[in-house]
């Protein structure tokens, strides 16, 4: 997406052909993982912070990118 929250377009983008067969012969559709809704509560500060970070969009994006990434960290680790 750009600035305007219009999705963007790249025109210098390859084409589907120009992959080549062999891109496509190993090409497989995956599902993106299923999602979970959960009902979390914040200190204020720790959520104003996300916000404010964020510019006021993309703040609860944030937090999940955070706790991804300490997830791997912690798996990486050895720690469950």
């Amino acid at each position: 997406m750009n600035e305007s929250g219009q999705l963007a377009h790249d025109p210098g983008a390859p084409e589907g052909e120009e992959l080549g067969a062999d891109f496509w012969q190993a090409a497989a559709v995956e599902q993106p993982p299923r999602r979970r809704s959960v009902h979390l509560k914040l200190d204020a500060d720790v959520f104003e912070f996300f916000r404010q970070e964020a510019g006021g969009r993309g703040h609860i994006t944030r937090m999940q990118d955070v706790l991804r990434a300490y997830a791997k960290a912690r798996r990486a680790a050895g720690v469950r």
